[in-house]
């Protein structure tokens, strides 16, 4: 697995994933929700899918929010592994979509 340019990472998420930010050798995003309740829901569902993929998250839970960083620590970088999870992420997050709860 190779990780890629920060050229080819910032054009992947322009392309992609625009609600993702690169920074510090990860991928991130914060993700806020009416309650607790949600936020760990969301978690949940991230959580196995990210166990099927083998990739997990580096991320943190406070009351109503998950802020989520991404990258391939053997390979130091970002790697395709951050970008699926990212989307699956990314999906997982419009069944919490906050303007309909």
């Amino acid at each position: 697995m190779k990780k890629f340019s920060n050229e080819k990472i910032t054009e992947h998420l322009s392309a992609n994933l625009s609600n993702w930010k690169f920074e510090d050798r990860v991928i991130k995003r914060d993700f806020k929700f009416k309650t607790f309740v949600d936020a760990f829901s969301f978690m949940t569902t991230v959580a196995f899918e990210a166990e099927k993929m083998d990739h997990h998250p580096e991320w943190t839970n406070v009351y109503n929010t998950v802020n989520v960083r991404l990258n391939t620590h053997s390979e130091n970088g970002i790697t395709h592994l951050d970008f699926d999870l990212a989307g699956k992420i990314d999906n997982a997050w419009k069944l919490y979509d906050t303007e309909k709860t």
